[in-house]
């Protein structure tokens, strides 16, 4: 089995954006690191915009995400109302 990651700064918005991701992946592991926080999950991780507008209490773009994204490892399959990451299997 395959883990898809995604790295964060440690910021007020990339919190928000981590407990949407969260929510949606109830397999996904958070940690935390100076300045960081990576998530990773088994075979897939999906951030959904209108989780993440939820937590943010304002409307969210999925390319807002590149400003808050330190790396990622995956497959990507992004669109107007998530970002996956994957691994083709």
């Amino acid at each position: 089995m395959s883990r898809v990651f995604i790295a964060l700064q440690d910021n007020e918005n990339a919190r928000f954006i981590v407990e949407a991701i969260g929510e949606d992946n109830p397999g996904a592991e958070v940690k935390h690191s100076p300045a960081m926080i990576r998530v990773e999950a088994d075979d897939r991780l999906i951030i959904r915009r209108e989780t993440v507008e939820e937590k943010l209490g304002r409307d969210w773009d999925t390319q807002e995400l590149q400003v808050d994204m330190i790396s990622i490892g995956g497959n990507v399959d992004e669109d107007d109302d998530s970002f996956t990451l994957y691994w083709n299997t």
